[in-house]
């Protein structure tokens, strides 16, 4: 019989991190590609284009909390977060392409259209995702089994993240032919079939073995008192906004830092030396030889060396994941995140140090903090799910779907933060779309924001595990004491 300490098995890590897969193909397309895909491929204006991205965020935010009260009320023979993933999968790759599609509509029509089926699409994600990660808080009660759990998980999403930030707009003009409108329309029916595909595999390869002790049902305001008592479950939240302010921030400016500060020669000439550029004309080459088209990979120095520096950055977190779970299980999940956190964000602050032709410097301070990065993606869901262990160990109530709906409402709010950072820095140094050359205030603004201004919510953050209490030693005896409870109650149920 399957215990809540059962340790899982491969097949059953790889298909939990499948669904993570699924989303991230459609939610990183969103964080990188809607405005753009929505001013210049759907031609709406840029402020209607905001206003749709900021306010369909804050009602898809304001739901997770609602959908965490639902989620963990929910009763069926398949649990209580799995039935979510098996329930949305359809949806959830049927709305991601209306969203992504280009219907003939009058000006007015087409942000009508557009902030209902993105409205739709973030409460779906809402609705599929707040499930999904609970589910991680349920499928075991080791510690050391969950942290692997989310080293498999964060690779996951770091090739999907690889996929949409390096690969899509080649993709986006191969299946469309060079017809950008046709080749999102393609390329997320490509996504949808495999997301609906891989969250059935999640739903089927998956089982929730930890199941709450307590004798009677919670209420919604026991829950509720159970969060604003609980203080690691606070540091994590104010934790998690710090860290994705801080992501959205560097990762919306680097654009900007790659086309108005660094030297576009020398990037060019940086991509010919490393040999890429030859790489992508004997790909090309092989390509046309076997009757397939080219990959449209960006011509331009500084789009093609933007995409390249992602890649690298997204392969050294990867490997940066794989160190994480033997790390956490020798010195404990908060003394590796706090420690690879700080030294992943001195690698940000040397960004305003480079000159604008120390290409090499750039591309090797990205490998280094994507490494030292990577190893703190899955340490921070892995922390979330043992709050929810330290909530129920503390009030002898578990509530697993309300916890990390209010951490992915950080999340959010995070993002929506550091968005609006980035448009709103630009603004304050005197950023100009329209000129060739930007001044040198702006200049120094967009150096300071990858550098500095990133850096500080990620240091802030590390002060903040200062405070959390939860180390190798408590993670121990709260581990030991709840499967001790849950074995006392296995015994006394009757057979």
């Amino acid at each position: 019989m399957q215990t809540d300490s059962q340790k899982l098995s491969v097949t059953e890590k790889i298909g939990y991190s499948l669904g993570d897969l699924a989303a991230n193909l459609i939610f990183q397309t969103l964080m990188t590609f809607l405005a753009f895909f929505y001013t210049d491929v759907y031609k709406i204006p840029a402020g209607a284009a905001a206003t749709i991205i900021f306010f369909g965020g804050l009602i898809g935010a304001f739901f997770n909390p609602v959908m965490g009260i639902i989620a963990d009320r929910t009763h069926t023979r398949w649990g209580k977060f799995r039935p979510w993933i098996l329930w949305t999968a359809i949806p959830f790759g049927l709305i991601a392409l209306l969203a992504f599609s280009t219907p003939n509509f009058s000006p007015e029509g087409k942000i009508i259209y557009a902030f209902t089926t993105y409205v739709i699409l973030v409460l779906v994600y809402s609705a599929n995702n707040l499930p999904y990660s609970a589910l991680s808080g349920v499928l075991t009660g080791s510690m050391s089994d969950r942290n692997s759990l989310s080293a498999y998980r964060f690779v996951a999403v770091m090739v999907a993240q690889f996929v949409i930030q390096v690969l899509l707009l080649p993709l986006v003009l191969i299946l469309g032919d060079g017809d950008k409108a046709v080749g999102f329309e393609n390329t997320m029916t490509l996504f949808a079939s495999i997301g609906i595909l891989f969250f059935l595999i999640t739903f089927i390869t998956t089982r929730e073995r930890v199941l709450t002790i307590s004798t009677k049902a919670s209420t919604i305001g026991q829950d509720l008192g159970d969060l604003v008592r609980n203080k690691p479950w606070a540091i994590m939240l104010v934790l998690t906004v710090l860290v994705f302010v801080t992501l959205a921030l560097k990762g919306g400016m680097y654009i900007f830092y790659f086309e108005n500060y660094l030297s576009e020669m020398q990037v060019a000439r940086f991509l010919e030396d490393i040999g890429f550029n030859g790489f992508i004309a004997g790909l090309n080459s092989l390509l046309t030889s076997v009757g397939l088209n080219e990959f449209l990979w960006p011509k331009d120095a500084p789009t093609s060396g933007f995409s390249l520096f992602n890649a690298g950055g997204i392969i050294c977190m990867i490997i940066g994941i794989g160190f994480s779970r033997p790390l956490a299980d020798r010195f404990g999940k908060r003394d590796v995140f706090a420690v690879a956190l700080f030294i992943s964000s001195l690698f940000i602050l040397v960004f305003y140090l480079f000159p604008p032709d120390a290409i090499a410097l750039v591309f090797t301070a990205q490998l280094l903090h994507g490494f030292f990065y990577g190893i703190t993606i899955p340490l921070l869901w892995a922390m979330i799910a043992d709050v929810a262990d330290y909530s129920e160990w503390k009030n002898h109530r578990r509530a697993t779907a309300i916890i990390f709906s209010a951490m992915i409402f950080g999340l959010k709010l995070g993002l929506s933060i550091g968005g609006a950072l980035v448009a709103g820095i630009l603004a304050h140094y005197g950023y100009d779309a329209q000129l060739s050359t930007q001044s040198p205030e702006t200049i120094n603004g967009i150096k300071l924001s990858v550098s500095l201004y990133a850096a500080l919510p990620f240091l802030l953050g590390v002060a903040c595990m200062f405070l959390y209490e939860i180390n190798k030693r408590k993670e121990i005896q709260i581990e030991h004491e709840l499967s001790e409870r849950r074995s006392a109650v296995k015994v006394l149920q009757p057979k």
